[in-house]
């Protein structure tokens, strides 16, 4: 009976965590300084062939290497250093459970584990790790860790999927008004 209850205790708290996540409200706010529905190819999400990652799974907003980066959504950085391939990156955890990625960065003006409001200066837009040599831009992504099964297509790493929302909506909402 106390296994039991315990269970039952920890699905309940699981369940509030999680729809606590969707709870939050999702204010989205574009990503880099005066950017505009010219800054990006809305078609460049889940494009195939991409490089080594064979798609590419974000989209790139091209500016002026400095230009600011701003916190799309509210959330907690959980990361803020620097990979090999994508070069000085943040990673924030928003509402909905959903992981903003921030890769390519010139500079990271922020801390893991602070709290940034949409809006917040993050960064500066770069050409770090495997963007050395090309135009500087921002390779922006939301990725879930709740898979969105609906999305599973075939084809080429169709699964993988399940794990990207696209920008794309967000940003032409945000650069047409």
């Amino acid at each position: 009976m106390k296994k039991l209850k315990k269970l039952t205790t920890a699905i309940g708290i699981t369940v509030l965590i999680v729809a606590g996540g969707y709870a939050l409200p999702e204010r989205f706010t574009l990503p880099v300084e005066d950017m505009n529905n010219q800054s990006f190819n809305y078609q460049s999400f889940w494009f195939y062939p991409w490089g080594a990652s064979i798609r590419h799974k974000g989209v790139d907003v091209f500016a002026p290497k400095g230009k600011d980066v701003y916190a799309s959504t509210s959330g907690i950085v959980i990361h803020a250093r620097t990979h090999h391939r994508g070069g000085k990156m943040i990673l924030i955890l928003g509402p909905k459970w959903r992981i903003h990625h921030f890769l390519h960065l010139d500079t990271i003006l922020i801390n893991k584990y602070t709290y940034v409001h949409g809006g917040d200066r993050i960064g500066k837009v770069g050409n770090s790790g495997n963007a050395i040599n090309k135009p500087s831009h921002l390779h922006y992504a939301i990725t879930t860790p709740i898979p969105y099964l609906w999305q599973a297509n075939t084809g080429i790493q169709g699964w993988k999927k399940i794990w990207y929302v696209d920008p794309t909506p967000y940003l032409l909402k945000q650069s047409n008004s």
